[in-house]
């Protein structure tokens, strides 16, 4: 068996970097087998197995669900295959860092998944990435101080604005919303790239006026701060950029962030993105197949550590294209019935 390094997250805070894969440890990275592109497909694997998976934010919710789906391999394959979830600054780092190997499964945003397809925007050329299923919907949420000034995106300009982890999806749609609105990213706004932890900090003791996020409903990070500090901030409505961005990709969709998502006056109209769980192209074909049925089987579970997860469905699973489907997760998606 073959060594590798993952990331391991303990808590919110800790990081450590452990070996997978010592002598006698009988298990492996899931990989590929020489034989993979010729072999059946038959959701079985056979040997001990383990995945890291690469999430997000700590306060984010990819890294709640994902922590529950590395939680359920185990079940769902007696025992032979076995997950690590590790937090990441999300899209962007999660696609790069899936490819050179630190990781087997990696949450991503479709409009980063596309460009990582297509080489374009983050990436200089196509990645050798592919998805096991489209799964629930992040939603843009952007958020201000009700003492900033700011009703719109274009009223962002000089204010300290934090645009997401770098290298994170939220950070793309950050800049190309500022973009549709006639902003320069890099000049009009004083940037913050912050984490949402950080960031919610910062929006509390009133060093940051406003931020964007990307994520499901509901986010914790947004959670605390409405819970706590709910009478000093708003939502603002981004709506209105919609046709700006489906210029750029038609990945960006109309939604609508309830008012029961953070206990809020009213409805805010939003943008939102599909989520994908991406896979190296030569991820051994069983496992992959393996992880996909478990994302499903197992949804309920997932949605109890978030509810987010409810919307991952067999309806939406294979609306992944241009990013094309692992041929272990079309077998799992075919078993399924998935449309």
């Amino acid at each position: 068996m073959r060594r590798i390094d993952v990331r391991l997250v303990a808590g919110l805070s800790v990081v450590a970097l452990v070996s997978v894969g010592a002598a006698g440890c009988g298990g492996q990275q899931g990989g590929a087998a020489k034989d993979d592109a010729a072999s059946e497909v038959t959701c079985s694997v056979s040997r001990e197995t383990r995945v890291g998976i690469a999430t997000g934010n700590a306060t984010g919710v990819y890294y709640v669900v994902g922590n529950a789906l590395a939680g359920q391999l185990s079940g769902a394959t007696g025992g032979k295959l076995t997950g690590t979830a590790a937090e990441t600054g999300a899209s962007v780092q999660n696609v790069e860092q899936l490819v050179s190997g630190q990781y087997d499964v990696a949450f991503s945003l479709f409009d980063t998944a596309v460009n990582a397809v297509q080489g374009k925007g983050s990436f200089t050329a196509p990645q050798p990435v592919e998805a096991l299923a489209r799964i629930y919907d992040n939603y843009t949420q952007v958020v201000v101080r009700n003492d900033s000034g700011i009703s719109s995106v274009a009223d962002m300009r000089g204010k300290r604005i934090s645009t997401g982890s770098p290298k994170s999806g939220t950070e793309v749609i950050a800049n190309r919303l500022l973009e549709a609105a006639g902003l320069d990213p890099a000049k009009d706004i004083r940037a913050q790239r912050l984490d949402l932890t950080k960031t919610v900090e910062g929006v509390k003791d009133g060093s940051v006026d406003g931020f964007f996020w990307s994520g499901g409903l509901p986010t914790g990070g947004l959670t605390d701060l409405f819970t706590t500090a709910g009478n000093t901030v708003k939502f603002i409505d981004i709506a209105p950029l919609l046709p700006k961005m489906n210029e750029l990709s038609p990945a960006y969709q109309a939604g609508t962030i309830g008012r029961d998502a953070y206990r809020t006056a009213a409805d805010t109209p939003t943008i939102v993105v599909p989520n994908v769980l991406l896979v190296r192209r030569d991820l051994d074909a069983n496992v992959a197949c393996a992880i996909t049925r478990t994302v499903f089987d197992k949804r309920d579970a997932l949605a109890q550590a978030n509810p987010a997860a409810r919307g991952i469905s067999l309806e939406t699973a294979r609306k992944t294209d241009p990013v094309a489907l692992h041929r272990g997760a079309a077998k799992a998606l075919e078993d399924l019935g998935a449309k």
